[in-house]
C-alpha cells in the first residue's frame, strides 16, 4: 500500500491563508455594516458570506482532520492549523452579537 503524500507547508499555508482571509472579509463587512447600519443589503451580503465561509472553512477542517488521522508524523503541525482555522468561530459569534446589538451583560 502506498503512503499518502502530504506537503505540510502547502496544506498548512493554504489553511492559514483561508482563516486570515475569512477573518479579514468578516471584519470588513462588520465595519461597513457599522458605518451604514440601516443598509439591509450589507446584512444580506454578510449573512450569505457567513454561510459561504462556514462551507469553505468546513471543507478545509474536514481535510485537515483527515490528514491529522492518516499522518501521525505531522499531527502537531496539523493540530495548530486546525486551531487557527477554528479561531474564527468565536470571532464570528462576537461579530454576530455586535451586528444584532445583543448585549450579554443585560441578560
Amino acid at each position: 500500500m502506498e503512503t499518502p503524500t502530504f506537503e505540510p507547508s502547502l496544506k498548512g499555508k493554504f489553511s492559514t491563508e483561508l482563516a486570515i482571509t475569512s477573518f479579514a472579509i468578516g471584519t470588513v463587512l462588520l465595519v461597513i455594516q457599522k458605518l451604514a447600519p440601516y443598509n439591509f443589503a450589507i446584512l444580506f451580503i454578510g449573512f450569505f458570506y457567513v454561510l459561504f465561509a462556514i462551507l469553505v472553512n468546513g471543507i478545509m477542517l474536514i481535510s485537515l482532520a483527515y490528514h491529522f488521522i492518516i499522518l501521525p508524523k505531522y499531527r502537531d503541525y496539523i493540530a495548530i492549523k486546525i486551531l487557527i482555522l477554528l479561531a474564527n468561530i468565536p470571532i464570528t459569534i462576537l461579530y454576530i452579537l455586535i451586528v444584532f446589538n445583543i448585549n450579554l451583560l443585560n441578560l
